[in-house]
């Protein structure tokens, strides 16, 4: 599980991105600003943390970037921490 993934997921406002493009695909940074309070500064740096992580991918439309999910990166965390929840059976050591 790569630690950039869950440090991205960590901030509450990465983490709400997150959950807007899970429901909005093909979002434009402009239209997070009102919905977290923050300035378009803050929500395009967000949004690089997010880029970097490998969760979140950019398409173009003219001067307008739009972002989406990475669904792959979030299978493989899902992979990751249904891996952890698994009881682990303790090894059998022989007298």
């Amino acid at each position: 599980m790569d630690i950039e993934v869950l440090r991205a997921l960590a901030h509450p406002v990465r983490l709400g991105i997150v959950r807007r493009l899970a429901i909005e695909p093909d979002t434009c940074a402009c239209d997070f600003t009102d919905e977290f309070a923050v300035s378009q500064p803050t929500i395009s740096a967000h949004l690089k943390v997010l880029r970097e992580a490998g969760l979140v991918r950019t398409r173009r439309e003219g001067t307008t970037i739009c972002y989406s999910l990475v669904p792959e990166t979030l299978a493989g965390l899902a992979t990751e921490l249904l891996r952890l929840a698994e009881p682990q059976v303790p090894a059998v050591t022989a007298p």
